[in-house]
Order: structure tokens, then C-alpha cells, then sequence
């Protein structure tokens, strides 16, 4: 996320690093620990306990909207203002309160980032849509990021709900091991985050979220991948009803009898590690998900019409050019209820200027 410019500072981070322990910027996390809660400052529950829940997914830029980042290498910007902030959640609160999911599922969400103005913007959400209870993992967090401005930062996964949650855990997924020591020290370190849904009598149905690596030199991407799947499988192997959601950074299966899986014409970064992906070797690496899960877009609803979900890209003059946002469960989805929303106006905004990903939304079955 901070390219190669982070190198200028390794002789003085070097330097003081032993001065404060191994853990100097408080970085580090465990392998398994407690997922941080919220709750909505006016909390209305809702009255009966349904049969079927609207499920959203939406990696959300942290409040960016179409900026010119650094990191996209379409611009130098590294910070917001706090007005810039605002305005843009304002604009996705107001996207998911017409949407009204029952669930919300977010990648990108920055709770105490100077680049973001210091917004806690998972308690934005709550506090400007009808959802009332979120659970937050973090996945890059420093109390210091010493390159290009970006200072303090805390972003990640986050799982909001109308219903109340229980037992929430954030599980570690493996690091990139090509980088080196000090890289891996400031890059973003995925997990897997769940929780139990505590929907009507029901004390078995559980939500999980990942963002899986973005970049894959060294296949750490499908590692996480699988990992995901590894913890989908738990909870379907102990009879749960899961539901698992979340930015992949991969293609669907079969992708390349559709459509071309390389040279994405927005694909401007020159560093080799982290120049975008063309997903040239990754053709199958989501097969066995969809082969055990069903998902919220159906394989061949995709492959017949790819454009029509196709949910990132960081051309802001362009259109989507593909798919990498997700959901799957062992239980059931309504046949022909996933959306991809590309640029639908709704709540009086198109989604497009508000994040480099397209939301998709479902009905899920969650009736006894």
C-alpha cells in the first residue's frame, strides 16, 4: 500500500526499532483474538424474526470515493480532508439505507486513520442507517506509518447487522513471506473475521468476512483464499448455517472463456510487487468455493453476462472490469435475487463515484 517510498525511512526505523521492542508501531497481531464490537448510538431492533435476510457486500475505499490515491498510481494524494470524509459517508450511508440490508459486509473501513480524517467511520455507518450492532477486525493498523504522509492508520473488515451479534473473532491469515522483515512489519496483515448471528431462536447461523491479498508473487493470494474456505468449512462440518462474504482479488472460474484475464487498462503501477495483477495463473482458485458453496451471483448467470458483475476498477473515467467481490453459503440463496449494483441510482447516488468496487447484494434463506 506504500510502495517502494517506505525504503527512505529503513535505516532510521532500523535504527530505533530496538529501542522499543520488536513492536515498535504496534503492529502486530495474534494469531486468534477478539473481534472489536459496536453498537449504534439509537438502537431499534427490528419486530419478528425473518425467513430471508438482505445481505450487502462492499469494499468501500475508506471513504475515498474516486480520489486519486498514490497507491493506485493514479495520483499523489495520500490524505483527506475531514469535509472530503464526511461527504463521501454520507453518500455510502445513504447508498446502504436504501439498500436496508439486514446485513452489511465491508472491506476498506478505516476506524482511526489520518488519511481519513480520524473518522471512525464503522460507528458512522451504524449511526446514519438503520443497522445497530458491528464488529471490526483490523487489518493495517500503526501508530505510525513512517511514508508518504500517511501517519497513524487502522482500516479493515467489518460485519454491521440489524440483529445482534454474539461470539466474534478475528483469525490471523499468513503473511506475505516475500517481503522482507521490515515490509511485512508495516504491510496489511488479513484475516478472517466471524460472527454469530443471533437471528429470531437461532443460535447456529455465523458470518464471516475476509479481503484477501491483493497482489500474488508469491501465491500468498491463494493461501488466504483457501483459508477462507478452511474456516466456511468449519462452521459447515459443526451443522451452522454460514454465510462468508468478501473482496477476493480474484476472478471467477472459467473467466477466460469469456473474456480476457490480463492487460486491464488501468493497471499503471510499474513497482514489481506491486504492479496489478492479470490473474493470468488464478483461473481456478475460487472453483472449489463454488463447487461446495452456493454463491450470490451463480457461475452461469456470470459467464453468461460477466459485464453485468463485474464490481472493480480504478479507471474513474472507465467502467467495471471485473469481478472480485463475493458471497457464498451452505445454506440457500433466493434463486435470481443477487445484484451486482454498478451504477443504479440509488438513495439519489450512483455507486461508481463512491468506491473503486460495485456492492452486491442477496437475499439469503434463514428460516428454520
Amino acid at each position: 500500500m506504500y510502495h517502494e517510498s517506505i525504503s527512505r525511512w529503513f535505516p532510521i526505523v532500523a535504527l530505533l526499532w530496538p529501542l522499543a521492542g520488536c513492536d515498535l508501531f504496534h503492529t502486530s497481531f495474534e494469531d486468534v483474538e477478539d473481534a472489536v464490537r459496536y453498537r449504534a448510538a439509537v438502537v431499534e431492533e427490528p419486530s419478528a424474526a425473518p425467513d430471508s435476510l438482505r445481505v450487502m457486500n462492499w469494499n468501500m475505499k475508506f471513504g475515498a470515493g474516486r480520489i486519486d490515491f498514490f497507491f493506485d498510481c493514479h495520483g499523489t494524494r495520500s490524505l483527506m480532508t475531514a469535509e472530503e470524509v464526511r461527504g463521501h459517508m454520507a453518500d455510502i450511508s445513504e447508498v446502504v439505507a436504501s439498500v436496508d440490508p439486514d446485513l452489511l459486509l465491508i472491506q476498506e473501513v478505516d476506524v482511526e486513520s489520518k488519511r481519513s480524517a480520524y473518522v471512525d467511520q464503522v460507528q458512522f455507518i451504524l449511526d446514519n442507517t438503520p443497522l445497530n450492532y458491528a464488529v471490526y477486525a483490523s487489518q493495517w493498523r500503526a501508530d505510525y506509518v513512517p511514508s508518504d504522509g500517511i501517519g497513524r492508520v487502522n482500516s479493515g473488515t467489518a460485519i454491521l447487522s440489524k440483529y445482534p451479534l454474539g461470539a466474534s473473532t478475528r483469525y490471523a491469515l499468513p503473511a506475505v513471506p516475500s517481503y522482507d522483515a521490515l515490509k511485512r512489519y508495516f504491510y496489511l496483515q488479513r484475516n478472517v473475521l466471524e460472527t454469530q448471528l443471533l437471528v429470531g431462536a437461532r443460535e447456529d447461523v455465523w458470518i464471516l468476512a475476509t479481503h484477501a491479498e491483493a497482489y500474488s508473487p508469491d501465491g500468498t493470494k491463494r493461501v488466504h483464499i483457501d483459508g477462507f474456505k478452511e474456516h466456511l468449512d468449519r462452521h459447515r462440518d459443526q451443522g451452522h448455517l454460514v454465510l462468508g462474504g468478501g473482496d477476493l482479488n480474484t476472478l471467477p472460474p472459467q473467466t477466460g472463456s469469456v473474456a480476457p484475464v490480463a492487460d486491464f487498462p488501468d493497471s499503471v503501477c510499474t513497482d514489481e510487487e506491486f504492479i496489478a495483477d492479470d490473474y493470468s495463473e488464478e483461473s481456478d482458485w475460487l472453483q472449489a468455493l463454488y463447487d461446495d458453496y452456493e454463491t450470490a451471483i451463480p457461475l452461469q448467470t456470470y459467464l453468461d453476462d460477466p459485464q453485468a458483475h463485474y464490481t472493480h476498477t480504478t479507471d474513474k473515467d472507465g467502467f467495471w472490469n471485473r469481478k472480485l467481490d463475493y458471497m457464498f453459503t451452505n445454506g440457500v440463496f433466493v434463486p435470481s435475487s443477487g445484484e451486482t449494483l454498478q451504477s443504479v441510482d440509488i438513495g439519489g447516488h450512483e455507486t461508481m463515484p463512491l468506491s473503486d468496487h460495485a456492492p452486491v447484494v442477496v437475499q439469503w434463506e434463514v428460516a428454520p
